[in-house]
Order: structure tokens, then sequence, then C-alpha cells
């Protein structure tokens, strides 16, 4: 099937790289015309490696390449003007917003009983209210529509508790409670909401020292990928140590489509099992 978003627009956050540059240029092999924001700069407590504006540009070209139109700015979630501003430039240039992907993040380790207010404050400004920033910035556009899709990209983190990442884990059970109190809300605009939860995602953002060495504690040295693929598909049912950034992007493309129109309020786990271990 082809054809699946044709006629519509979607507003993509995080867009430069990972799942979100996965759900843009998927959305765009599938007809949508693409409004991607990203920070494309580093971020306070943050120690992977950050997006750029070139990751950005190569996003704009991939979806170009796919056949689609981007409308692409560097924007923090964090700041809601901002988001508006480039929400209302990309309906402006494509007639609307029909689907909203909150899928930028970030991700730190700290143990709880150590993490420092900043450390917090941080994560739940860009994990938690970033979301909502983003759901606030695009839904008049979709009530505009009298129909729509907002899709969050979450974490198995929302659905169970994980070591080391308290704050992560606060933000991404906050984004659940978002998810299903927004779906009540804007259902009577034909607006549907719904969360898409990954074990491991294979992107810079578990690709980087600091992330591996936390699942080999063992080791006196970063793991190699091999080393840290060992320890991470135990995490999982299936014997995958991650799964693929358009793994998440199909699963957001369902969510998105008129296949799940009747589908709301759900948290549609990608996890390999993960949540069920």
């Amino acid at each position: 099937m082809t054809g699946r978003l044709t006629g519509k627009t979607a507003f993509i956050t995080g867009a430069a790289r990972g799942i979100g540059r996965a759900q843009a240029v998927r959305f765009a092999q599938e007809g949508a015309a693409i409004i991607g924001v990203d920070v494309c700069g580093p971020i306070e407590s943050v120690h992977v490696p950050a997006s750029t504006p070139g990751d950005l540009d190569d996003t704009a070209r991939l979806v170009k390449q796919a056949g689609g139109q981007i409308a692409a700015d560097i924007v923090d979630v964090r700041d809601l003007d901002a988001l508006r501003a480039a929400a209302d430039r990309g309906a402006a240039r494509f007639g609307g917003i029909d689907i909203v992907c909150a899928t930028a993040g970030i991700t730190s380790r700290s143990p709880a009983i150590e993490m420092t207010q900043s450390t917090w404050r941080t994560m739940l400004d860009v994990n938690l209210t970033g979301v909502w920033h983003t759901c606030t910035a695009a839904i008049p556009h979709l009530i505009d529509r009298g129909a729509g899709s907002i899709v969050m990209v979450n974490s198995i983190a929302g659905l169970r508790g994980l070591m080391g990442v308290a704050h992560y884990t606060a933000a991404k059970h906050g984004v659940v409670g978002l998810m299903r109190s927004l779906a009540i809300d804007l259902a009577p605009h034909g607006v549907r909401v719904n969360s898409v939860h990954p074990t491991n995602v294979d992107t810079p953002l578990i690709q980087n020292d600091s992330v591996r060495s936390a699942f080999r504690p063992d080791l006196s040295r970063p793991p190699t990928k091999e080393e840290f693929a060992e320890a991470a598909t135990r995490m999982n049912m299936l014997a995958v140590p991650w799964v693929d950034p358009m793994d998440v992007a199909n699963a957001s493309l369902f969510l998105a489509s008129d296949e799940a129109r009747y589908i709301t309020s759900v948290s549609l786990p990608v996890d390999a099992g993960s949540t069920q271990r």
C-alpha cells in the first residue's frame, strides 16, 4: 500500500536524525509534506553527541529524495513561541497540519539520590514539557482540520521502571498521562492521540560510550558495539539488542494513518517483548 498520507502534513520534532528522521522519510514516502524541527545543538547535562544543522540538512535531502516536501527549522522544544512559529509557517506553506509526531528527546544517567536539580529539570523540560509544547503549538491546526493524529514517541520507560534513569522514567510516565488526557480532550474534534514505546533504538542516543558503559559495568573500558549488543539483548524477549528507527517510524505511520482511525489513547510497545520480561 502506498500513498497512505497523500495530501497530509506532518509536524515532527527531533527530525535531524534517529527516529525523527525515519518518521520524516517514511511519511514522505507515503505522500506527506513534512515540517521538521530539531534543536541541532548541545543541551546541558546531556553527554550524548548532539545533532547538528548538517544532520537536519541531511534529513531534508532524504525527504526530497523520497519525493516529499519539507520545511526544516532549528527549534528547541523548550521554546513554545519558536515551536508555534515553526508550526504556523509550515502550516501556511502546506495548507495546514494533520499529524504531529512529538519525537524530540534526550537521555542522561544518574543515580536518583545523586542527581542534580539541573539534570532533573532539563530532562523534564525536554522530554515532558517539550512534548506538551509540541502539542500546544500544533493542536489549533488539527482542530481547524476537524481531524488529525498525534503520536508521542515514548519508551519502555513509560511503562516500567529502569535503573539509573529516574528522571527519564518519570518524564516518560508523564507523557503517558498527557497522552491519555489529550485523547479525551481532543476526541470531540476528531483528533486521536497515542504513544509508541520502543525498547533500545539503534540511534546516537544509545550508540555512544556513556550508554554502552552503563550496560557493561563489568568492563574497565568503553564496550564495543558487539559487547553492548550482548548485554542489551538480555532486555528483550526476542533475540535482538535493539530495534531500528524505521521500526518505530512504521508504527508511527500506522497510528498516523486512516488505518488507525478508531485507535486513540493507546500505548503501543515496539519493544521486542521487553515490557513482558
